[in-house]
């Protein structure tokens, strides 16, 4: 059972390294699982030291079966350390 009530918006956080085609590969994804994501609406943060990055993406979530697909597929590519 779900601590979620769903339909709800949901903060994910996706970490990588700093690449020109991160976010535009991660929007990619999420935009496969909600096809309404806002783009706008993510926050993006660099360490430090410049060599990584971390998005911080509002999406809207119908079930616990699509939010799971969705950390999937995000934890799958290539170009993510972390997904949180």
């Amino acid at each position: 059972e779900s601590l979620l009530e769903f339909p709800c918006d949901f903060d994910i956080k996706v970490m990588g390294e700093s690449n020109e085609k991160f976010a535009e590969s991660i929007i990619k994804i999420i935009k496969k699982h909600d096809v309404n994501f806002d783009s706008s609406k993510i926050e993006m943060k660099g360490s430090s030291t410049g060599k990584y990055i971390s998005l911080t993406c509002n999406v809207y979530v119908t079930s616990q079966n699509q939010l799971d697909k969705m950390y999937i597929d995000l934890s799958k590519s290539p170009m993510t350390n972390f997904v949180l």
